[in-house]
C-alpha cells in the first residue's frame, strides 16, 4: 500500500519592497509628506543643474518684472529672478535645518544616553540643566544673539549654530526617557550576564531599537531649526544678502510688495515655506506611528 505525499503549497514571502510601499499606502501622512519633501529636492537638484543661481543675487536681471516666459516666478525689486532665488532658499534653508537639527539631535542622543545608562551625577547634571533650560522660550534667546551680530558676519552657518544652541534639550530628554525603559528589559540584562560591555550593549542592543525615535526627532528638530531659520529672517536677523525664504519675504515687506502691485514676490516664498514645513509635519506624524508601538498597526 503506497501512502501519497501531500506537498504543501509554497508560501510567497513578498519583498521589503512590497511591504514598504504597502505601509506607505496605509500610513498616508508619512506617503504624502515623502511625496512632497521628493518633489521639493527634485525642484532644488534640477534648479542647480539647469540654471545659473548668480541670478539668484541683486543687479542680476531686470527687475519688478511680472511671472512670464522668461521669467517663470518673476523678479523683485532687487533685480534678482526669483525662480533661481527659490531654488538656492530651498537650498539653504534645507541646509540649516539639517545642520541644526542633526547637530540638536546627535547632542541630545550622546546626552540622553549618558545620563539614562550611567546616571548618578551625570544624570542630575545633564536633567538639571534641562530642566532649567526648556521653559526659557528661544525665539527670545535666538532674536539676542541674531541680533548681537555684525550683519556682515551673519551667515547660513552662524543661523545654523545660533538655533541648535537650543535645540538639544528636547532630544536629550525624549531620549533619556527611552532609554531608562529600554535599559530595564530583559534582553539587556541577558546581554550583561553573557560579559557584552556598556559599549556594545549601548550600540548593539539598545540604540537599534530606538531608531524610529532618533529618526522622528531628527525630523522634529529638522523642522523647528527651519522655522527658527525663517522667522529670524523675516524680522531682518537674517544673512541679508542671501535668498533664504525668509530673507526674500522681508525684503518684500520692507519694500511694500503687495501695495506696489508685486504680488508674486511674497507669494512664492509662502508657499514654498508652508510646503516645506508642511512635509515635516507629515512625515513626523507618519514617523510617530512607526515609533509608538501603543498607535503603531502590523501588515
Amino acid at each position: 500500500m503506497t501512502s501519497l505525499a501531500i506537498s504543501k503549497p509554497e508560501v510567497i514571502q513578498p519583498g521589503r519592497l512590497r511591504l514598504l510601499l504597502r505601509y506607505l499606502r496605509r500610513n498616508k501622512s508619512l506617503a504624502v509628506g515623502l511625496v512632497i519633501l521628493l518633489l521639493l529636492t527634485a525642484f532644488t537638484v534640477g534648479g542647480f543643474l539647469t540654471m545659473d543661481t548668480k541670478l539668484a543675487y541683486p543687479l542680476s536681471v531686470l527687475p519688478k518684472q511680472p511671472p512670464s516666459a522668461k521669467f517663470p516666478f518673476g523678479t523683485d525689486f532687487f533685480g534678482r529672478d526669483l525662480l533661481a532665488a527659490m531654488v538656492v532658499g530651498l537650498w539653504q534653508t534645507a541646509l540649516i535645518g539639517v545642520l541644526a537639527g542633526g547637530l540638536g539631535t546627535l547632542i541630545g542622543i550622546v546626552l540622553g544616553f549618558t545620563s539614562a545608562y550611567f546616571g548618578g551625577y551625570a544624570d542630575n547634571a545633564i536633567k538639571g540643566v534641562c530642566q532649567i533650560l526648556t521653559p526659557i522660550p528661544p525665539f527670545l534667546i535666538q532674536v539676542i544673539l541674531a541680533g548681537s551680530l555684525d550683519k556682515r558676519d551673519v551667515t547660513v552657518y552662524t543661523m545654523a549654530f545660533i538655533v541648535v544652541l537650543l535645540s538639544w534639550m528636547g532630544p536629550t530628554l525624549v531620549i533619556r526617557s527611552q532609554v531608562l525603559s529600554m535599559k530595564e528589559r530583559q534582553f539587556v540584562s541577558v546581554a550583561k550576564l553573557s560579559g557584552m560591555g556598556d559599549i556594545g550593549i549601548i550600540f548593539v542592543e539598545i540604540m537599534p531599537n530606538l531608531l524610529p525615535f532618533i529618526a522622528a526627532s531628527f525630523v522634529s528638530q529638522v523642522f523647528g531649526a527651519v522655522f527658527a531659520s525663517f522667522y529670524l529672517a523675516v524680522i531682518g536677523l537674517g544673512p541679508l544678502r542671501e535668498p533664504l525664504l525668509g530673507n526674500t519675504i522681508w525684503s518684500a515687506q520692507s519694500q511694500g510688495a503687495f501695495f506696489n502691485g508685486w504680488w508674486w514676490w511674497p507669494i512664492e516664498p509662502a508657499i514654498a515655506m508652508v510646503l516645506i514645513l508642511g512635509s515635516l509635519a507629515l512625515i513626523n506624524m507618519g514617523l510617530d506611528e512607526l515609533a509608538n508601538p501603543r498607535i503603531r498597526r502590523t501588515e
